[in-house]
């Protein structure tokens, strides 16, 4: 086997998106919030043989040095990396260096990246080999298509951790399962990974863990399953040995995932994740209306009290950070007043509330293009190189209802959540239903007494330390809010002290960031109001709603049949 250099990039998140939170990554003293797993993991694929160097464009910039140094350079990432990525595409070739794309975006739109070196459409395990044969058999240009859904995971490596340095990132991150097993109309998990959740094995995870744990890291490691509870008999069979492997290392990370709501149906699925360490789930909510859930078929939605719902999840430990969505087409004219009082209801403090997007081969965009609905490619390519996220740039097809409403109404949940007073409220809220989970510590031989203090070891009073510091140099005015919420929980419910920092870090980035998107929708409506806006698909007319030629299909729709 050849030597050969890889240079893997991972490509620059935009500026304006919920996740990009620099704000709130600084004030826990990093550069970045995640990090970039699935080029890990690529980079585990590789003969070893072949020597890889990681830069993530999100905390570094790509030199020349770097591209020299390199034989090949690898990259790839999510439709909003889209920008970078190509840039990258262009650097390595300007350099003279071949270069591999793959990933999701890749793989749901590879006609974007068709003038890359070589090509990787699907999950990489099912064609690496075929890729390294060809590559030492000298070719360097080609398009690998793996099959659908034929990756066994129980056969993925454990992630080149050793690339990164750790210091930069706010968390660690591991997978569990890839898929899902609901379908929703408008999301992609299930174009690229399947419905029928595949999952890893309890020794490859625990052996994972291992692995991270002598590296020498501690703290938070995020799951970064799309539902990791998507095989629930798989994960109650895993959960047990993780609690047992947490305690005989003496709790050295918490845990953090993405669950559909049903979580909250399961008693001893919650108690299992409260007991293993989970502290934070992201879940998918995306309206309280049920016949909008009905209609773009989140069916696991409905029939519950989702305030109930999250509750649950909370007196488990676990907060819970919600996902959010205006712009489907039953809604109606209440959307904004009622999304704002399940939001609050539910005291749910974190929740990306974006504009609803039609993804590339989701039933989503296959029903608007045979609607003739769907705005052209060039429009979103645009919007992309913008940059921002589904928050700023969705509504990539003509709305049922006025467009103006739509985003009148998602800027009105905007300004209405994320005021201090309404944000802050629901932490505290949140903080009084939270039960953690304190573990027992083995005791140390010889050692000093413990210097934990409410369940807190020093490096958790130092990182609420450093979030008030950063919030007395970024939002000044706001440190009432920040020690009341820390106060109020100090008295009413201390072992929930360390989540409510972590919650009100993130109002550093949230806080400015929604005034952004408000902007944004003001702008937007303010070419609606003066005439200026044209429907990319029918550029001569001004902008109305689709009320008015409705076909018996979409009347429908419209009414979540």
């Amino acid at each position: 086997m050849k030597r050969c250099n890889v240079l893997l990039v991972s490509p620059r998140f935009p500026q304006a998106t919920f996740w990009n939170n620099k704000a709130t990554c600084e004030a826990g003293g990093a550069r970045h919030s995640a990090i970039p797993l699935g080029l890990l993991t690529v980079a585990a694929l590789l003969p070893i043989e072949w020597t890889c160097r990681l830069v993530d464009q999100n905390i570094d910039q790509v030199s020349t040095d770097d591209i020299a140094w390199a034989d090949m350079v690898m990259t790839g990432g999510m439709t909003v990396q889209r920008p970078d990525c190509l840039e990258v595409v262009e650097l390595a070739q300007a350099g003279g260096k071949p270069v591999v794309v793959g990933g999701p975006d890749v793989t749901s739109e590879p006609q974007y990246y068709a003038h890359a070196d070589f090509v990787v459409v699907g999950e990489a395990e099912v064609v690496i080999r075929d890729f390294i044969s060809a590559w030492e058999a000298g070719e360097r240009r080609g398009t690998f298509t793996a099959e659908k859904f034929k990756v066994d995971v129980t056969t993925t490596p454990v992630a080149r951790y050793d690339l990164l340095k750790r210091g930069d990132y706010l968390y660690l991150a591991v997978q569990f399962s890839r898929g899902c097993p609901f379908t929703c109309e408008f999301c992609d998990i299930i174009e690229l990974y399947g419905r029928r959740p595949r999952v890893k094995t309890t020794a490859q995870m625990l052996a994972e863990l291992e692995a991270i744990w002598r590296s020498g890291y501690r703290g938070h490691l995020d799951f970064v399953d799309d539902n990791f509870i998507g095989n629930k008999k798989a994960v109650k069979e895993f959960l047990p040995a993780l609690i047992s492997w947490q305690k005989r290392h003496d709790y050295p990370f918490v845990f953090s995932t993405e669950a559909s709501v049903n979580l909250a149906d399961d008693e001893a699925l919650l108690a299992l994740m409260r007991e293993a360490g989970f502290f934070v789930v992201f879940i998918g909510i995306e309206s309280p209306d049920a016949e909008t859930l009905v209609a773009t078929q989140k069916k696991q939605n409905i029939r519950r009290a989702l305030s109930d719902s999250v509750a649950r999840i909370h007196r488990h430990g676990m907060f819970v950070i919600a996902g959010f969505i205006v712009g489907f087409d039953s809604e109606k004219a209440s959307v904004a007043d009622g999304m704002v009082d399940c939001i609050e209801d539910a005291g749910i403090a974190i929740c990306m509330a974006g504009l609803l997007t039609a993804l590339a081969n989701t039933q989503l965009t296959r029903r608007l293009e045979g609607e003739n609905r769907l705005f052209p490619e060039d429009w979103t390519q645009n919007k992309l190189r913008e940059g921002g996220d589904q928050c700023l740039i969705g509504l990539n097809f003509e709305t049922l209802r006025q467009r103006r409403d739509v985003l009148a109404d998602y800027k009105n949940v905007i300004d209405r959540i994320y005021t201090p007073r309404a944000f802050f409220g629901r932490v505290r809220r949140a903080a009084r239903q939270l039960d953690c989970f304190w573990p027992a510590r083995k005791p140390v031989p010889d050692a000093k007494p413990s210097s934990r203090v409410l369940g807190l070891g020093r490096g958790d009073w130092v990182a609420l330390y450093r979030l008030l510091r950063a919030v007395g140099r970024r939002q000044p005015l706001l440190i009432g809010y920040y020690l009341k919420a820390m106060l109020d929980c100090l008295r009413d419910n201390p072992g929930a002290l360390q989540a409510v920092g972590t919650m009100a870090a993130f109002y550093l980035h949230l806080g400015p960031f929604s005034r952004v998107v408000s902007r944004e929708m003001a702008r937007q409506i303010a070419e609606i109001d003066n005439g200026t806006w044209r429907s990319p698909r029918n550029p001569s007319e001004p902008a109305r709603s689709l009320e008015w030629r409705k076909t018996p299909a979409t009347r429908g729709l419209s009414r979540g049949r």
